[in-house]
């Protein structure tokens, strides 16, 4: 069996349904610092999951806080998809 050859960079995160991002990914995906991230998480802005001591977060997550991000930049206004 041949795995298919990816042309991905060796450091970049694609947003799957299927997977749960580390804390660092997520800092990757959003171009957020790591204290960034771990204020949105604890205020609420930015979901995640606990498993033992690893924190977390769902792909539905992400997009849902740059939803909530583009809704805050468009002042309240609708943002068309």
């Amino acid at each position: 069996m041949t795995v298919p050859a990816t042309t991905t960079q060796p450091y970049s995160v694609a947003v799957s349904d299927l997977e749960l991002y580390k804390v660092t990914d997520a800092m990757r995906l959003l171009k957020l610092s790591r204290t960034t991230v771990y204020e949105q998480l604890r205020t609420g802005r930015l979901r995640s999951v606990r498993q033992g001591r690893s924190r977390l977060i769902p792909p539905a997550a992400i997009r849902e806080y740059i939803a909530l991000l583009e809704r805050e930049a468009a002042g309240g206004r609708e943002v068309s998809a």
